[in-house]
């Protein structure tokens, strides 16, 4: 059995074969799906798809992306969603310095409200970093906040999600009681990721999509979709040297764990 830690199941590209892309998941041992939240409309979505199919789980919060015009009801309806038991973590939530610098302010208070709210709610915290390659201060940045708002509270814990680096990172984010993310990258052929996650423990490691985004070879380029979380335990496996069942056995072990699922 697989999990699949991060899937946009409610995004538009699903709407002509939604129910049939679930059920390919679940032909590929993939019984359980986590809808990370973009927005507030993302969320009633998720929530939807939730009571459609067994097996599916949503987060709530506001993706960095979306912070420059949030509003004050954005934030409080992000904290309501989190009691209802169909929403297993917060998320995704952190940093985004890849296209617009002009809000990083914004992205930092909504960040911090976030990481507080994991920890006041319980729930793991699933974060989105991105950087222009091969720079490293988003990463940076969020370390240093996750640092000032929660270190050493048992209660911070969550997923860096698409995780590919910098190398550095892998023992800042287990130090601070995270996972880490792993996709489609990792069978990109010069991504760096398996170099990079063949030094990691498995135990440490969750499988993710990211679809529709980010599909693994050999789909790379076109629709991605939660059965592909088979294809990236596959290639973990050959990775790490392992059988494909450890993977299993490893990655879901942690992932139903963080989540409580």
């Amino acid at each position: 059995m697989l999990i699949d830690t991060h899937c946009h199941l409610y995004h538009d590209r699903f709407e002509s074969d939604r129910d049939a892309v679930v059920e390919r998941a679940r032909e590929a041992g993939v019984e359980v799906i986590v809808m990370p939240a973009i927005d507030v409309a993302s969320i009633d979505k998720a929530l939807a798809l939730c009571d459609r199919h067994a097996g599916l789980y949503a987060m709530s919060a506001l993706h960095p992306s979306d912070t420059k015009e949030a509003t004050q009801a954005d934030f409080e309806a992000i904290s309501a969603f989190c009691e209802d038991p169909r929403v297993v973590a917060v998320g995704e939530s952190g940093l985004d310095y890849y296209w617009d610098r002009s809000f990083d302010e914004a992205q930092e208070r909504s960040f911090r409200f976030h990481i507080r709210l994991a920890m006041e709610k319980d729930l793991p915290l699933i974060l989105h970093t991105r950087d222009k390659q091969g720079r490293d201060e988003v990463y940076r940045d969020t370390v240093r906040m996750l640092k000032e708002e929660g270190a050493g509270d048992r209660r911070l814990r969550g997923i860096f999600h698409c995780f590919g680096g910098p190398a550095w990172l892998v023992e800042e984010a287990i130090g601070l009681g995270f996972l880490l993310g792993i996709g489609g990258t990792l069978t990109f052929k010069n991504s760096g990721v398996a170099a990079l996650v063949k030094e990691i423990p498995l135990e440490h490691l969750v499988l993710e999509t990211d679809a529709p985004f980010l599909a693994p070879e050999p789909h790379r380029g076109q629709r991605n979709e939660p059965a592909y979380t088979r294809l990236v335990a596959e290639r973990l496996a050959v990775v790490k040297g392992a059988t494909g069942d450890v993977v299993a056995e490893v990655t879901t072990g942690a992932a139903r764990r963080l989540f409580g699922v």
